[in-house]
């Protein structure tokens, strides 16, 4: 038989499981959802002595008591599922009764990592970072030692609401508890017991994570991410938002119950000969141009005597602090740059700081800085300046479509990220192109869409471009029909080839002021 072992997360208790507790035990297993101190139970009005130790042992109570009522594990799986929060306690207890638990069951929520306290978990940037400051209170007006719970309309900085009732949304505000801040900033410890214990993931879609988004995570080489691909890790979709329990209980029951034996998708691991996508060949041979490195910023130059239009290039992100190399040496952008430089203009390649969601302020001004370099060199046109947006870099857009400068004579985007997804915590940023747009103006958009681009990802550049149409911007729209998320370096076809000299055409036409760039996409296939 299967024992599950459900914790729930911020602010909640045992009452968001109570219908997926009815559905698994009807199946025939048992569901024991652990009351968390402070949380749940005599003590859920809030305690703010409570830490993330209080509710480690509150779940390994849960386990021994299931181990205990059946005199010992032999014979029975436990399965322990932890939601958003939930999954701190839940591993760290775990990783002290290994020798119990079948398997550890993510429920839309992040990876605990030794050392690292759950409020790096924590979707909403601005309050990570009050809290960071002042973690004895979460504000002046608010009990020292807890953070006060939402209100009905806040729910959606915590995670998406899709698919919940409103009268279920009543009930999780009505209940909702005040999180003793201790939960969140003690560090989680582990001693490595863990690590062999099988594991899933649901992914909730509607909160913004796919199984083919982690899927390219892992891709791009993040050596934190490379155990996902270890046979005994599976993953499940569910296209619902943050709160699964409450907006699909059948539907998360049947996958409850899959994940216990095993079932679920494995992520491909990465060829290490192939390498990952992003570090692959550009997929046009491209001229051998003169770099330059100044600090952070690469400049591609052209064979000119006078000054020339420049194309900034801006990657996406978050790229991990350690990455090597750098964005500005990957082959798909340097590639971008070289054609650029060979067709005349100035390619200008930049490694920005957006290490993690919270650093999109700080890698805008890096843009900006980079910006001014490049029309401060002597050989760059200041007045004839392109930017070029990829992936998550697009949300940095925003600012140069929202007050658009007379120099700025295109904005390009490929594959980008055009809003902040539900499971960012962005909620409060002014980086979001989808509405910015409105005072673009007339300032050219060019916008190559992959058609094969992740459902959450793709959802971004529909309500920009359906934004965009109603505020009548310029807008152009490059499809790449049979194009993935990067197809420069993955997608090696006529179809990539074709849309990559269409747009570099289109923003050097923009760029030197002649509607389209003859020759441009110097390289040959």
């Amino acid at each position: 038989m299967t024992a599950f072992i459900l914790v729930s997360g911020m602010f909640t208790g045992t009452h968001i499981w109570q219908d997926t507790v009815a559905r698994l035990t009807a199946a025939g297993a048992e569901a024991h959802p652990v009351a968390l101190t402070g949380l749940d139970g005599p003590r859920a009005a809030g305690d703010s002595a409570v830490d993330l130790e209080t509710h480690i042992a509150d779940v390994l109570a849960v386990v021994d008591s299931v181990v205990g009522s059946a005199g010992g594990s032999e014979g029975r799986r436990i399965v322990l599922v932890g939601h958003d929060y939930g999954i701190h306690p839940a591993v760290g207890a775990a990783d002290r009764c290994a020798e119990h638990i079948e398997r550890i069951v993510y429920l839309d929520s992040g990876l605990p990592r030794d050392g690292v306290p759950a409020l790096a978990a924590v979707p909403d940037q601005s309050l990570r970072d009050r809290l960071a400051r002042t973690p004895e209170t979460a504000g002046a007006d608010e009990t020292p030692g807890l953070l006060p719970p939402p209100t009905f309309d806040e729910w959606p900085r915590w995670g998406s609401t899709a698919g919940v009732p409103d009268a279920a949304l009543d009930r999780l505000t009505a209940l909702a508890a005040p999180q003793p801040l201790g939960t969140l900033l003690q560090p989680l410890r582990l001693t490595g017991a863990v690590a062999p214990v099988p594991t899933t993931g649901v992914l909730c879609t509607g909160n913004g994570t796919s199984i083919e988004l982690v899927q390219m995570l892992v891709r791009l080489g993040d050596p934190a991410l490379r155990a996902l691909t270890d046979p005994r890790v599976t993953f499940f979709e569910l296209p619902t938002g943050h709160w699964p329990m409450l907006s699909c209980p059948a539907e998360l029951t049947d996958v409850l119950l899959r994940a216990a034996t095993g079932e679920g998708h494995r992520l491909e691991p990465v060829d290490d000969a192939e390498g990952p996508g992003h570090l692959r060949p550009f997929l046009m041979d491209v001229p051998d141009v003169p770099r330059e490195r100044h600090g952070n910023v690469d400049l591609y130059l052209p064979d000119a005597g006078e000054p020339r239009p420049a194309v900034v290039f801006v990657h996406g992100g978050p790229v991990p602090a350690d990455a090597r190399p750098t964005p500005r040496d990957w082959p798909g952008l340097t590639g971008y740059a070289r054609c650029v430089a060979g067709d005349g203009a100035v390619g200008v390649l930049l490694d920005h700081r957006l290490h993690d969601l919270g650093d999109y302020e700080r890698a805008a001004a890096d843009v900006a800085a980079a910006v001014e370099l490049a029309r401060a060199d002597p050989r760059v046109d200041g007045d004839r300046i392109a930017l070029w947006f990829f992936s998550g870099g697009g949300l940095i857009a925003a600012d140069w479509l929202d007050a658009p400068p007379a120099w700025l004579r295109c904005l390009a985007a490929t594959y980008p990220v055009l809003a902040p997804l539900p499971n960012w915590g962005l909620s409060e940023t002014r980086l979001r192109p989808v509405r910015a747009v409105a005072n673009a103006g007339g300032l050219p958009v060019v916008l190559t869409r992959v058609g094969l681009e992740m459902p959450e990802l793709a959802s971004t550049v529909e309500e920009f471009l359906a934004a965009a149409k109603d505020r009548g911007a310029d807008v152009e729209v490059i499809d790449v029909p049979n194009g993935h998320h990067g197809f420069e370096t993955i997608d090696v076809t006529d179809e990539s080839r074709a849309a990559v000299r269409h747009a570099l055409r289109t923003v050097l036409g923009h760029a030197f002021g002649t509607g389209t760039q003859p020759g441009s996409g110097a390289g040959t296939p």
